[in-house]
């Protein structure tokens, strides 16, 4: 399966551009131009997606520097000293999560891909000249890696519908770890 938004929104866009909105009754006119604005914000969507994050972190960013001039700026009576030690607490945990989002989301993405790709090197190498011992790890890792992860994705995608009892497919946030 493939997993990134980036792709699934082109594959979405694709199937609306050569198969559904050719598909539908010409003269149906709303039908035409709805399918066209969900593929417009597909487009949007889709060239935007990887700036996203980036753009969230910018007005994070943003009102943090409001922030500090409004702290540093504003006086006033009771109301206002007691809205701006609040101002302030809640500043301190935004200043928090920006310290950690320093990282770009393709970042993390050329991570798993590189780390994946490096696994399976180390996953050949073992198989052509590993000891008995080490081939027996690396199998009974690999399929454990594999089995977690396709469970991960099942649960992802339960909305589609495919799974016979969707009852025995675990809620995803309970397979992704805790939040940071």
């Amino acid at each position: 399966m493939q997993m990134q938004p980036d792709f699934q929104m082109t594959v979405m866009i694709k199937s609306l551009k050569d198969t559904i909105i050719p598909a539908i009754n010409q003269n149906n006119k709303l039908a035409i131009e709805q399918a066209n604005l969900v593929m417009g914000m597909l487009g949007i969507m889709e060239q935007r997606n990887s700036l996203h994050f980036r753009y969230t972190r910018d007005e994070l960013e943003r009102i943090l520097g409001l922030s500090e001039l409004l702290k540093k700026k504003i006086k006033g009576g009771l109301k206002t000293k007691e809205a701006l030690e609040e101002l302030a607490s809640v500043e301190s945990v935004a200043n928090d999560v920006l310290g950690r989002a320093l990282a770009e989301p393709t970042e993390l993405v050329n991570a798993v891909l590189l780390l994946r790709d490096v696994v399976g090197v180390v996953i050949q190498a073992v198989f052509t000249d590993g000891e008995e011992e080490s081939k027996m790890v690396a199998r009974e890792n690999i399929l454990s890696n594999a089995k977690e992860q396709l469970l991960r994705e099942r649960s992802w995608l339960i909305m589609q519908g495919w799974e016979v009892d969707p009852t025995k497919i675990p809620p995803v946030e309970s397979l992704i770890g805790a939040e940071h």
